[in-house]
């Protein structure tokens, strides 16, 4: 299993209208996709004063599906995110594979 976990640091100003658009906005197109198995939005404890902090994880089967989603997908949807929240909600990438679960 493969988990694409996106860090997203979010201006506190924009940040329930933001977290209001990944629910029913972004995560259903991700989704839609076929790519995923799940996804899920975490808040990230502890965050400093300019911002609130998510890890948003998608799940995938393998680095195939992954790979497609990142060539046919990836740049059309991060576009989005971009038009409508630019600088305010600053995002990295990171790829997991999992090694273990108990």
């Amino acid at each position: 299993m493969i988990i694409y976990n996106v860090t997203v640091s979010v201006d506190r100003d924009v940040h329930e209208m933001w977290l209001a658009w990944m629910r029913h906005t972004h995560l259903p197109q991700v989704m839609a996709t076929g790519h995923f198995l799940h996804a899920r939005i975490c808040r990230v404890l502890g965050e400093g004063d300019s911002g609130v902090t998510y890890a948003v994880q998608y799940t995938c089967r393998d680095m195939a599906e992954y790979d497609h989603y990142i060539a046919h997908h990836a740049e059309r949807l991060r576009a989005e995110s971009e038009k409508y929240y630019g600088v305010k909600a600053v995002a990295f990438r990171t790829l997991l594979e999992v090694v273990h679960t108990a």
